[in-house]
This record gives structure tokens, C-alpha cells and sequence, in this order.
């Protein structure tokens, strides 16, 4: 398997790496020939869950070189990217600043109890204007930051940006060491995406490290001519931003226009952080099968998504595939939440 050389800028551990690739044997027992794979992102530390611990990585060591004490970020009320800065942030003595999307329950639970409980300070905008309204907010608290003595650095929505993408540019180094252990050539990675950060760096990981035949991401938002534009926008920046790091190496060479892009968008459902009938029996057999935990909002839907996809055999986008990686990225206290959509025979 190839092995790109490759440069990385300051990074702080905070992750439990590398995580475990296993294979889902009993699963895969039941999908005519194709094995399933799981890269154990989950288990990356922070109470479970999940890969936003990887970015943090590189988007925290970044607010410390430029001297900031505050980290200000945003998300959905049920933000595991949220919930990982929060408990970071009390882990590192940093102050965190949580902007979420919607209006503040009556009862906090999943995580954003955990964000509460790690001492976040929290504001909550309305949904309606979210998309313009937040940076403008962010960049309020970070005057006021400044005003009170402190310095504010701003981590965008699940730390996607070319900050982040190196998250994932190391992780797909650590694919590459998986697959050579394991003798393994798949014929897919797979994941959730939302903000764009994961699958992009897995798409600039891929071409770089020749992981698999292709990166295929399932929507939890937004469409896929979005991911397309935002995984371009993302890598390009990163290649930008880093041109001295990256001087040299195979990543400087790489053109984004040409990187793939595929997005599978029929399995959104009625929309972002919602579920639906399928999802919840998904993550339901995934658990009693195999002991492996699925989330609602991300996790859930791309793993029912894969299945159905796989089942479709060759009508199916992966047709012909023996060897399919899926990337947990983690998101149990999501369940907690919908908890009432489950149903069970007793």
C-alpha cells in the first residue's frame, strides 16, 4: 500500500490512537459475500465518543501557538463536536464558549448535559437565519474576550475547516498501517457527513495513501452538490494554508478538481438530527449483533444507508464490492434524546 510522505504541523494529544479496525463477523455472515469493516472511532476517548477528537487535535494546539485561553464553537443542540470541546476545554483549563442551533429545552440531555456538566458556557440562536447569525455572534464573544484580557479562537461547526482536515489526513496514515496489518485492500470507506470535514480529509487521505477504490459518505444534511463544493473548498484551503508544510510532498500535488466526490443523499430522511423507522431498527440489529452502538444523527443512517446500498447488489453503488470500511465516528449520547422511537418485543 502506498505511503505518502507527508508533514504535520503542531498537534496536541488528546485522542486514544490508534483505534481498533475490526470486522463485523456475524453481520457480514448475512450480506451474500461483502465484509464489513468498522474503524473504531468511537472509542477515541472523551466518555465514548467519537473522531471529532482527531480534529480538535490540530484545531486546539492552533489556539494555543496563538496564545488563546477561550475556545468559542458552534452546533446543533446535540452536538458531539460541541460536547468534545466542552470536556477538552475543562480537561486543558481553556474556557469554552458553545454556540447551539435552536432553542434551549426545558431538560438538557445527551450531550448537551455533557456540555453543561463540563462547565461550557452556552448560547443558544434561533435555526431560522442560523447560518449568518452564528459567525456574527462568534465574532462578538471574541471581542468580548479581548475587552475582559482574554483571547478567543473560533472552531467552526465540527471543526471543518483546513485546520480540522488534518484530523483525517492523519487518520488515513493510520488506515494505511490497519490495512497492511490486516492485508486488506477494500472497496470502500465509508462514513457520516455533516459539516464535510471527515469526508474531505478522508477523500485527500485516500488519493494520498491509496486506501481504497472509493470514499463514499451518506448525508445527515445539506445535499450532495454541497459536500462536492465544500469538500473542494476545504482541501484547497488546507493545500493554501499549509503550502509550506506540504512543500515537497505528494499533497502539494494534489488537484482537487479531479478527487471524487461521492455523496449518496437518499437516506437524510425528514432532515438533519431526525430519524426515522429504519434508522432505529438498524441501530437496534447493529447492537444485538454485534454489540456496536449507532446514534440516530450520524452513525445510524449512514450504516442503514451501506446496508440497504449492499443489499441493492449490483443496482447497488457498491457493486461488486467484497471489503467495506465503515468509519465509526461516534454519537451514542445521540440515542438518549429519541430514545422513545425504539420499540422492542418483550
Amino acid at each position: 500500500m502506498k505511503r505518502a510522505k507527508i508533514n504535520y504541523p503542531a498537534r496536541i494529544t488528546l485522542a486514544n490512537l490508534p483505534t481498533p479496525l475490526v470486522k463485523l463477523e456475524r453481520l457480514s455472515a448475512t450480506l451474500g459475500g461483502v465484509a464489513v469493516w468498522v474503524k473504531r472511532d468511537e472509542m477515541t476517548g472523551v466518555e465514548v465518543s467519537g473522531n471529532k477528537l482527531r480534529k480538535l487535535e490540530f484545531c486546539i494546539a492552533e489556539a494555543q501557538r496563538q496564545g488563546c485561553d477561550t475556545l468559542i464553537t458552534c452546533g446543533g443542540l446535540q452536538s458531539n463536536h460541541c460536547r468534545a470541546t466542552a470536556i477538552m476545554g475543562a480537561r486543558l483549563g481553556m474556557k469554552v464558549q458553545l454556540i447551539l442551533r435552536g432553542e434551549e429545552p426545558e431538560v438538557a440531555s445527551g450531550n448537551l448535559l455533557m456540555d453543561r456538566l463540563a462547565g461550557a458556557q452556552i448560547s443558544y440562536l434561533p435555526a431560522e437565519g442560523w447560518a449568518s447569525a452564528h459567525p456574527q455572534y462568534a465574532a462578538q464573544l471574541q471581542a468580548e474576550a479581548e475587552v475582559a484580557g482574554s483571547k478567543a479562537y473560533f472552531i467552526p461547526t465540527g471543526a471543518s475547516d483546513e485546520v480540522g482536515l488534518w484530523g483525517y489526513i492523519a487518520a488515513s496514515e493510520e488506515l494505511a498501517a490497519d490495512f497492511t496489518a490486516a492485508g486488506l485492500r477494500p472497496d470502500a470507506l465509508v462514513c457520516a457527513t455533516g459539516s464535510g470535514g471527515t469526508q474531505a480529509g478522508l477523500i485527500a487521505g485516500n488519493a494520498l495513501f491509496d486506501l481504497a477504490e472509493q470514499v463514499v459518505a451518506f448525508n445527515v444534511s445539506d445535499n450532495a452538490a454541497y459536500f462536492e463544493e465544500r469538500a473542494q473548498h476545504d482541501i484547497s484551503a488546507w493545500q493554501q494554508r499549509y503550502a509550506d508544510i506540504l512543500a515537497g510532498t505528494p499533497a502539494a500535488d494534489l488537484k482537487v478538481s479531479e478527487l471524487a466526490v461521492n455523496t449518496q443523499e437518499a437516506y437524510l430522511g425528514p432532515g438533519y438530527g431526525i430519524g426515522y423507522p429504519e434508522v432505529f431498527e438498524t441501530i437496534k440489529t447493529v447492537a444485538a449483533c454485534e454489540g456496536l452502538f449507532l446514534d440516530p444523527v450520524y452513525t445510524g443512517k449512514a450504516f442503514y444507508g451501506m446496508l440497504n446500498e449492499i443489499r441493492k447488489g449490483a443496482d447497488g453503488c457498491f457493486a461488486g464490492a467484497h471489503n467495506i470500511v465503515f468509519v465509526h465516528t461516534g454519537g451514542l449520547f445521540g440515542v438518549f434524546p429519541q430514545q422513545d422511537q425504539f420499540t422492542f418485543d418483550d
